[in-house]
């Protein structure tokens, strides 16, 4: 099993997760965050974290694409160790329906 990073984090990118997580699997885009699936020890600290309830388990249905975006964009962003401000749209963002659209894949700074 693993924790991964679902739709409700684009455009919000809260970082509270990527300070608790042991393993440092945490990989940073534009305004997205992804776990690396192969990384995480489901050890489950880093989802009560998340102000955005967008951590979630692989157990969970329809959870396979997220496992496979996961990975994608965790082997092509730098990962991610310590907290920084949200985007500034997050609190506005957060729970909005539809936020694929907005997704970037560009890479984030890392850190």
């Amino acid at each position: 099993m693993t924790y991964v990073v679902t739709e409700n984090c684009i455009a919000c990118k809260y970082t509270d997760c990527v300070e608790v997580c042991p393993v440092d699997c945490f990989y940073e885009g534009e305004n997205f965050l992804v776990i690396h699936p192969d990384e995480c020890i489901d050890c489950g600290v880093c989802e009560p974290e998340c102000p955005a309830d967008a951590i979630r388990p692989d157990t969970e249905p329809d959870m396979e694409k997220w496992v496979e975006f996961n990975r994608k964009y965790s082997e092509l962003w730098p990962v991610i160790v310590t907290k920084k401000d949200p985007l500034p749209t997050a609190e506005e963002m957060d729970g909005k329906p539809g936020k694929m659209e907005l997704f970037s894949e560009a890479p984030g700074e890392g850190g």
